[in-house]
């Protein structure tokens, strides 16, 4: 088969000095694959030991400086001995019989309050037929703090109501501490499977198909030991390892599978295998190297939501991109040109070239879409808005605990709160908010305003319950709990802080110097939702102007660039639907392991927009490069678009069917936040691969004909160069 045919997988070409530097590491790993592969099981297992030595402490705890929740409770732990830290609840249940007359919950609270960092422990609050009562237990630290081992002293403090055969169950802030990290191991092991499988379909060869999986779960063990010896300073959250592990293994296939198919179109061509290793890595790893820059730039742009919470879960993706860029460029090179001819060798069938001329496949529907790109725009363009439309009632929040997997202590006492009836229970219970008032001058007539201001709270709707409003020891402040109506991820609750902030606390400190905060782990995210919502424009315009001027200086065009800009926008809000319809209004979310529709996580949509972005532009560069050869070549715009879609539709088409099917076996997790990143950028790819690189992309090219190589001959002059 002659060089340059449609199995070559596209590259970006470079100037010649970077080509050349990839040209040499290419041919000095070739040379010595022995000891590439040596040094690479040497980092595995130095990350991992780091890992295991540093021993990493994930927190999902947010900074909220500035907002008011957040100078609620800095006002409680200035002013009050046992407010600064956080709470939680331990809840006793009896089938028959009242609770509080076993003597064991009474030896039961003896040992919750000998606990270390417990300050108080209330007096127990028993629900009207008696069977269910619950206990708050305060903490001069954050409960997240306490560390997973803390659930044990629970258990022990505990062990005479379990004695007594009563359920006993924690909630409140103690889920951060008994909660366990999600295992997804079992996730990891079904993506890896079906990895492998299209592997083999894609290459009808063992050898060929192991490779790229091999050399990727290399890299993701490496990248995984990193961010877990980056843990030991930064605090990343709980998901930021499955996130690095799925980003990871799915980018970590995907290159190795470009280069792979690369490297035996080369061996078809001609050349000896170290020589046909350099030139994989001469060519398409420059392509790998851009779109993984791609992917860390965008990961890495997260970060300008000013929220560290998020940025950090970038950061910690962006080291399991970056190594298994490195891993692409180094150790698959070495371990193809070890393999060298024999990587057909275990083959199940015979290896088939991507395009067998002008007139195959793809040059057919080439053309058919040619002859009509007004109509395939317009469906393609139609079914992507009509994916659109759920996102238009996308509700953010925060999952609680009656979306945990049942059985879980988080969700019993969750559940057992919730269903009994009488003061201080129901679903609202669940979910308590702190009104923290701040008298500042206004010391006289405290009673009275402590009148007016439970007067306000119990009038405003959706409030169930309001405690008598008390003065922290050093008379500076005035706190009360209100119970909403409903539990912590109702809209309602949301809609109660918002206006217990904005207006029933204004209205009842009318004419005083006094200010009032509505706080507490409710109040707090609901604040973390706002400002991630306001911040998500500063994502999306950072990440689209860092992809606009990247491609617009790799393709010199204005157009392709923003047709590319557009697309993936359409993407993202047509993944955004699908998350929508599926969590928050239901539909099949029982497929899923969820019994109940729930909001979307605030930082969720971010998050994906990001990633997805990141990934899309993947596919934009190896497909427009491709594209481009032949338009600078020939300036056909039919055969260019044909050749470009016949060269890189089946190599795409893999990478994605791989990508997508590591993306949706997380969606087993027991995290629902994962699931819904799971699902999110699954769907994205799956869109990205078919509607937008089969349909939008060439039938929008066709219809703009020259033009989309259109550029401003003085920014041409002003742009650097770097030739697609």
């Amino acid at each position: 088969m002659p060089a340059g045919s449609d199995t070559d997988v596209p590259a970006l070409s470079v100037s010649p000095g970077p080509a050349g530097g990839l040209a040499r590491l290419g041919g000095w790993c070739a040379r010595h694959p022995v000891l590439i592969m040596a040094a690479w099981v040497l980092a595995l297992t130095a990350a991992l030991a780091g890992r295991h030595v540093v021993a990493p402490a994930f927190s999902d705890q947010v900074s909220l400086s500035g907002t008011q929740s957040s100078a609620g409770a800095d006002l409680l732990a200035a002013h009050s001995g046992t407010a600064g830290g956080s709470s939680g609840h331990v809840v006793f249940h009896s089938d028959s019989g009242a609770v509080t007359s076993d003597p064991s919950v009474s030896s039961s609270l003896s040992g919750l309050a000998h606990l270390p960092h417990v300050t108080s422990v209330s007096a127990p609050v028993v629900s009207d037929d008696g069977h269910t009562a619950y206990t708050t237990v305060r903490f001069d630290v954050k409960a997240k703090a306490l560390g997973h081992d803390y659930t044990r002293r629970l258990d022990r403090a505990t062990q005479p109501a379990r004695d007594s055969r009563l359920e006993v169950a924690y909630g409140g802030d103690l889920d951060q501490v008994t909660r366990q990290p999600a295992d997804d191991r079992a996730s990891e092991l079904v993506g890896i499977a079906a990895a492998l499988l299209v592997l083999l379909l894609a290459f009808g060869s063992v050898l060929a198909a192991l490779l790229p999986l091999v050399s990727a779960l290399i890299a993701v063990g490496t990248g995984l030991g990193l961010v877990g010896m980056v843990a030991g300073t930064v605090s990343f959250a709980t998901s930021a390892p499955t996130l690095a592990t799925m980003i990871g293994l799915g980018v970590g296939i995907d290159y190795g599978l470009f280069l792979t198919t690369r490297f035996r179109q080369d061996l078809i061509d001609g050349h000896d295998p170290a020589s046909a290793a350099t030139r994989t890595t001469a060519s398409s790893g420059r392509a790998v190297l851009v779109a993984g820059v791609t992917v860390i730039v965008a990961m890495l742009g997260l970060y300008a939501c000013g929220l560290s919470f998020i940025g950090k879960l970038g950061f910690a993706a962006s080291l399991a991109v970056a190594i298994t860029a490195t891993a692409a460029v180094t150790l698959v090179p070495a371990a193809l040109s070890l393999t060298g001819r024999r990587i057909d060798r275990l083959a199940l069938r015979r290896p088939i070239a991507e395009s067998s001329g002008d007139r195959d496949g793809w040059h057919r529907y080439a053309a058919r879409i040619a002859r009509r790109p007004w109509r395939y725009l317009a469906a393609g363009t139609a079914a992507l808005a009509l994916l659109s439309v759920p996102a238009l009632s996308m509700r953010l929040g925060h999952v609680d605990a009656s979306a945990d997997p049942t059985g879980t202590t988080s969700r019993t006492a969750y559940d057992l709160i919730a269903e009994a009836t009488g003061p201080g229970f129901g679903p609202g219970a669940n979910s308590p908010l702190t009104v923290v008032i701040d008298l500042g001058t206004h010391r006289s007539g405290t009673s009275d305003l402590a009148t007016t201001l439970q007067r306000a709270l119990r009038t405003t709707p959706d409030v169930a319950q309001v405690t008598t409003p008390t003065s922290t020891p050093d008379g500076r402040l005035l706190t009360t709990t209100v119970t909403p109506a409903h539990g912590p991820q109702d809209e309602s609750t949301t809609a109660l802080v918002n206006t217990l902030v904005d207006d029933t606390l204004p209205g009842a400190l009318h004419g005083t110097t006094a200010h009032g905060y509505v706080t507490g782990t409710t109040a707090a995210q609901v604040d973390f939702r706002d400002t991630v919502r306001q911040r998500l424009p500063v994502i999306i315009a950072t990440v689209l102007a860092a992809a606009f001027l990247l491609l617009m200086t790799v393709f010199r065009s204005l157009l392709i660039p923003l047709k590319a800009v557009l697309l993936n926008l359409a993407t993202t809000a047509a993944s955004y639907g699908v998350l929508t319809a599926v969590f928050q209004w239901g539909w099949g979310s029982g497929l899923l392991g969820l019994h109940e529709p729930v909001p979307i996580e605030s930082y969720v949509p971010m998050m994906m927009f990001a990633i997805v972005f990141g990934l899309s532009m993947d596919y934009e560069i190896f497909l427009l490069s491709r594209i481009a050869d032949i338009w600078h070549t020939s300036a056909d715009n039919t055969r260019s678009v044909g050749t470009g879609l016949a060269a890189t539709g089946r190599v795409i088409s893999s990478a994605a069917l791989i990508m997508t099917a590591v993306f949706l076996s997380f969606t087993s997790s027991t995290t629902v936040v994962v699931k819904m990143l799971a699902l999110g950028l699954a769907v994205s790819v799956i869109l990205d691969a078919t509607l937008v690189r089969l349909v939008l992309v060439p039938s929008s090219m066709f219809l703009l004909g020259r033009a989309n190589w259109w550029l401003p001959d003085r920014l041409d002059r002003r742009l650097p160069h770097l030739h697609a």
